[in-house]
């Protein structure tokens, strides 16, 4: 489980495709200091094992349905991702619950800025549209998004997200019931 709020903007360093699976390796020294291998850490929201660490460094295996649903597929070298740690239980608490469960991927229709303000549209797709509610949480990237504050652009990689880019979404299924 996890809250929605990024800990730390990650840098890919690599990724390795092999008949064996896909391995993703991530810069992330501040989380790399506190993280253990076997612990949930979500990526771009997308809730991942660490595999291993070392030297500021995260190693995940990606599974087929990992790399189907997010948009892991599309990370390069020095792509910029989203890392949180998992939730303790008795923990504070200080966004949404979000599972690491991403529904899709979708493309950014449109980013644009006016002031301090962002305008965000995602291209959703058909058989997700229906459970979307005004005013709903939504995970875009591991953000949970209901507020919106500048401080989601300075610390988290939305400042670099652009037209055409693939963002995470989760709880665009689960938003109507969990207000039920």
């Amino acid at each position: 489980m996890f809250t929605g709020l990024v800990e730390e903007v990650g840098k890919v360093v690599r990724t390795d495709a092999s008949d064996r699976g896909t391995r993703l390796q991530i810069a992330a020294p501040r989380t790399a200091t506190q993280a253990k291998t076997g612990e949930s850490i979500a990526v771009n929201g997308c809730c991942l094992t660490l595999t291993s660490r070392r030297r500021g460094r995260l190693s995940f295996d990606l599974l087929e349905e990992t790399i189907a649903r997010a948009n892991l597929k599309r990370l390069r070298q020095n792509s910029r991702v989203n890392l949180e740690r998992a939730l303790r239980a008795g923990g504070r608490f200080g966004g949404h619950f979000i599972q690491g469960h991403v529904d899709c991927a979708s493309a950014i229709a449109a980013f644009d800025a006016k002031c301090a303000d962002f305008r965000l549209e995602i291209e959703l797709p058909k058989e997700f549209a229906h459970y979307v509610a005004f005013k709903g949480l939504i995970a875009l990237n591991g953000i949970s998004l209901t507020v919106a504050e500048p401080y989601t652009m300075s610390h988290t990689n939305l400042d670099r997200a652009k037209a055409g880019d693939l963002a995470a979404l989760e709880n665009v299924r689960r938003g109507l019931a969990e207000r039920s």
